[in-house]
């Protein structure tokens, strides 16, 4: 069992950064590729970025590549997820998730994912 509790979202104005965090309980989390979704108004829940259990290998939505960096370290049962360039059309709620499958092209699939955070909500200024 995996629980996940993001932080550090809120309100940034069109080009600025923030980065989230999220934070996982369990000894196994080094096992767990980890990733971000996000969920904006009326809109279905889409894939962000994603991390293999090493971080070795990333994966990114073609909407935040160049500007997110997804990174993670195992000793703090921690990933974060570096927002930069933020766009107004980056306002959602980001979620943290956990899944026990290694990283492929699958991953961007909702129903791959074994875990969820709560989320945290990032809004975006124009």
């Amino acid at each position: 069992q995996v629980q996940l509790v993001e932080s550090g979202g809120g309100l940034v104005q069109a080009g600025g950064s923030l980065r989230l965090s999220c934070a996982a309980s369990g000894r196994t989390f080094s096992s767990y590729t980890m990733g971000w979704f996000r969920q904006a108004p009326g809109k279905e829940r889409e894939f962000v970025a994603a991390i293999s259990w090493n971080g070795g290998s990333t994966r990114y939505a073609d909407s935040v590549k160049g500007r997110f960096t997804i990174s993670r370290v195992n000793a703090k049962n921690t990933v974060y997820l570096q927002m930069n360039s933020l766009k107004p059309e980056d306002t959602a709620v980001y979620y943290c998730a956990a899944d026990d499958q290694a990283l492929s092209f699958t991953s961007i699939r909702l129903d791959r994912w074994d875990y969820w955070g709560q989320g945290t909500q990032v809004t975006v200024s124009s």
